[in-house]
């Protein structure tokens, strides 16, 4: 039974994996990733992209990142043989989402870019 309860975290949680996963294409992971194979919040397979979702059950002007997210959510990937991470964050129910990458993937990122500019130009 789906859990409704607005005062709950699990509530918020699961909108900001949901709206994760319409972003981006992905899919959402059971329980969270607490299970025994399944890790992470979101999965995008054609990304081999694993993300982990944190959010907050009011508005907030600030949050906190911790380096201990970063190195799970990077064995997590390893763990499922996907090739990238990133935490995705937001400060509160409907609120833009933020994604912290490391800097493989921003490299990555940054290349892309840089080959669209040079394509259009």
């Amino acid at each position: 039974m789906k859990n409704n309860n607005t005062e709950s975290t699990r509530y918020y949680s699961d909108l900001h994996e949901k709206s994760v996963c319409k972003e981006l294409n992905g899919t959402q992971t059971p329980n969270s990733g607490a299970g025994r194979f399944r890790k992470g919040d979101v999965v995008q397979q054609n990304a081999s992209l694993l993300i982990e979702c944190k959010t907050s059950m009011s508005e907030k002007n600030s949050a906190s990142i911790k380096k201990e997210w970063f190195e799970k959510n990077k064995e997590e990937a390893f763990q499922t043989r996907l090739n990238n991470h990133c935490i995705c964050i937001n400060f509160g129910p409907n609120t833009q989402n933020i994604y912290c990458i490391d800097s493989k993937l921003m490299k990555f990122l940054v290349d892309c870019l840089e080959a669209e500019y040079l394509y259009r130009n």
